[in-house]
């Protein structure tokens, strides 16, 4: 007797339902960017490496490859977006955050 081809095969799956989905940071240029950490700072730069940063909306400094990022004096400014990597957070923190 002669095996088909499905037959032959068989039905080990590779991917099991326990495996945890890897999260995707949101790019720079998302709306969805809330918070960043400061990887690259400057001399006349305001911002520190390794510390986190609140990121404000701003389409067209994004366009042009800046980031508005509140700095320690609450006020916002303008950074290369390269000086920055996105981080994620639970959406409890963001809340927290926002709400002091």
């Amino acid at each position: 007797m002669k095996l088909t081809e499905s037959a032959r095969k068989t039905s080990k799956s590779k991917s099991s339902s326990t495996k945890k989905r890897p999260v995707r940071l949101p790019r720079l240029n998302s709306p969805e960017l809330r918070f960043v950490v400061c990887v690259k700072g400057g001399v006349n730069v305001d911002v520190e490496p390794f510390r986190v940063y609140k990121v404000k909306a701003d389409r067209t400094a994004r366009s042009q490859g800046l980031l508005r990022v509140v700095d320690d004096s609450g006020e916002d400014y303008l950074y290369p977006a390269e000086y920055f990597k996105p981080i994620i957070a639970p959406q409890t923190l963001f809340q927290s955050i926002d709400q002091s």
